[in-house]
């Protein structure tokens, strides 16, 4: 599974804020502090990072959808 760093690394800072519609500052400050829940859908289809990858603590809440029941309980229970 990628990380939003090595997406960001592949691709070059610039390339990838471009992708994304937002300055590269942005971009940066996402990959120091986290991609807002609002923009992890648009990280996920232009960069392939996943959703689950970019929140591991609360994708479950966010997009259950993406797991197996299985997925989402144990996640839940840490």
């Amino acid at each position: 599974m990628e990380t939003l760093k090595q997406a960001v690394e592949a691709r070059g800072l610039k390339a990838s804020a471009e992708l994304l519609a937002v300055t590269p500052q942005r971009l940066s400050n996402w990959m120091e502090r986290g991609v807002p829940v609002e923009h992890c859908a648009a990280v996920d289809a232009a960069l392939g990072v996943s959703r689950k990858t970019l929140r591991p603590d609360d994708w479950h809440l966010i997009w259950p959808e993406l797991g197996t029941p299985a997925e989402a309980k144990e996640a839940a229970h840490g």
